[in-house]
């Protein structure tokens, strides 16, 4: 995993020890003097593509319908695609603070821990909207993994409105442009499937 967030330049792994931190260059035998090279105009856009694919954790396949929608979409197509990432299931989960990263968050849900408007769900790509309620369900509440969920690090995303005592919460609004993942060049990934 630790390899990928070297490649990419930023951590996609969500640890704290991550070996982005001690080893800031792209992994390989030729270590940090491999990371100079001149990009072209294809290999930038092809990185921030992977980088925007390996940090929601989804396929190439997914990327493309994503890509497909956000193109027929009113806002701009960068900016909307990010907004359909963001809405996903596992995605809520991790911004809501129920997990520590989004693959554990991915995990939770595939396992079925959760459930939208009292219906369990085990889909990571369903799409949320404003005013979905989801939480934890019941047989799982009391269990390890949420015993010390009060205590997180990171608050949840302004966009949520999360009941930590009962393990619950509600996409309270729409996504704006100061809510989405910045550290991603979206025109740069709108060019690299726009050809």
């Amino acid at each position: 995993k630790c390899r990928l967030c070297r490649t990419e330049g930023m951590s996609l792994c969500g640890k704290e020890k991550c070996a982005l931190k001690r080893k800031n260059y792209i992994p390989g035998m030729h270590g940090p003097k491999g990371s100079f090279a001149k990009k072209s105009e294809y290999s930038r856009q092809l990185r921030e593509k992977q980088k925007l694919k390996r940090l929601f954790g989804v396929t190439e396949r997914q990327m493309v319908n994503y890509f497909k929608k956000a193109s027929g979409q009113k806002d701009i197509t960068g900016n909307a695609m990010l907004k359909l990432l963001e809405s996903r299931l596992d995605n809520v989960i991790y911004r809501g603070g129920f997990a520590k990263s989004r693959p554990q968050a991915r995990q939770m849900v595939n396992h079925g821990l959760f459930k939208i408007n009292n219906i369990r769900m085990n889909i990571p790509s369903f799409h949320t909207k404003p005013g979905d309620a989801f939480e934890v369900i019941t047989r799982v509440k009391k269990s390890n993994l949420f015993n010390a969920i009060e205590n997180q690090k990171f608050g949840p995303a302004k966009w949520l409105k999360v009941d930590y005592k009962n393990l619950s919460g509600l996409v309270a609004r729409e996504l704006e442009l100061t809510d989405l993942e910045q550290a991603i060049q979206t025109n740069l990934v709108v060019e690299y499937y726009s050809k």
